[in-house]
């Protein structure tokens, strides 16, 4: 048993799929599954429940997964400290970026940064914020941008933006005569929503459940023009953040916005990475700079 074994049982473990892993580390299914099977093979226990639609781990599994993770975890941190000290200023970095956030604030830092950096190789993991905070608790991601509250005893992190979530309605419906709207009134309508890997979905659906009801989500997209498109067609209502409708309400007369009671739907945005691991150069460059461009440039 080396490490790439102890790779690849992480992969087939975290995605709970021999094919998914297989596809993401350009390998064949045969090949993953002859090594997981040397593992257990070289242990004499079984790691991998098999039967059902998803693979799961068994109770050996776990205690290898968990030990597992610390093996490769402390491998990759010798592999980039020595990168560290042997190629100054070099590095490979893949950024987690939800859509909006990714369009909205970074173009210019990301071409900065590339020019200024260029022996780092840059990449960007375009994500909904949930799935951008999942893959850097999982170790796949090593920094990235995500919305809203987050595990603060997981993550280090700076704010780099806090902006006010609106509701967005069609000027012919009865809620556009309000100066102020709460999530319990809205019981009967129908919601235009972001998807559910986009934590802007999770937080609104969380207030609904606290006001004592499902939304009846008619329509889901990751397209926050489109969603005003649809408001503007009478489709439904929609909960986008004050700064990125302004423009785009003040030409529309078909829309209008109306502020929340619901102070804690907001779109607060914040750099993260994990607590208590190990950043490469290019980590710890991306944060510094973004840092200083986000909040005091």
């Amino acid at each position: 048993m080396d490490i790439k074994h102890l790779h690849y049982f992480l992969e087939v473990a975290v995605r709970k799929s021999f094919t998914k892993a297989a596809r993401h580390l350009y390998v064949t299914q045969p090949t993953i599954s002859k090594m997981v099977r040397d593992i257990e093979d070289e242990l004499g226990m079984v790691l991998l429940d098999r039967s059902g639609k998803e693979i799961e781990l068994t109770d050996a599994g776990k205690i290898v997964f968990e030990q597992s993770q610390k093996i490769v975890q402390s491998f990759a941190h010798l592999s980039d400290e020595l990168s560290d000290l042997t190629h100054a200023k070099r590095g490979k970095l893949t950024i987690g970026l939800p859509p909006m956030i990714g369009i909205h604030f970074f173009p210019g830092i990301l071409s900065k940064f590339r020019s200024n950096f260029p022996g780092i190789d840059l990449h960007i993991a375009e994500y909904g914020a949930k799935k951008v905070a999942d893959s850097v608790s999982e170790g796949l991601l090593e920094v990235g941008a995500t919305v809203g509250a987050f595990d603060q005893q997981l993550f280090d992190s700076f704010v780099f933006f806090d902006d006010a979530i609106r509701l967005v309605v069609h000027r012919s419906s009865p809620l556009a005569q309000k100066e102020l709207i709460s999530i319990k009134d809205l019981r009967e309508e129908s919601f235009i929503m972001f998807p559910d890997e986009f934590s802007l979905h999770g937080m609104i659906t969380k207030c609904c459940d606290e006001a004592g009801y499902q939304p009846r989500i008619v329509f889901e997209s990751s397209q926050w023009e489109f969603m005003l498109k649809m408001v503007s067609e009478g489709f439904g209502v929609a909960f986008l953040p004050e700064s990125i409708i302004k423009k785009t309400v003040q030409e529309t007369d078909s829309i209008v916005t109306i502020p929340l009671v619901n102070k804690e739907l907001n779109w607060r945005l914040s750099m993260i990475w994990k607590k208590n691991h190990y950043l490469s150069y290019a980590a710890r460059t991306w944060i510094s700079e973004t840092r200083s461009a986000l909040i005091h440039g």
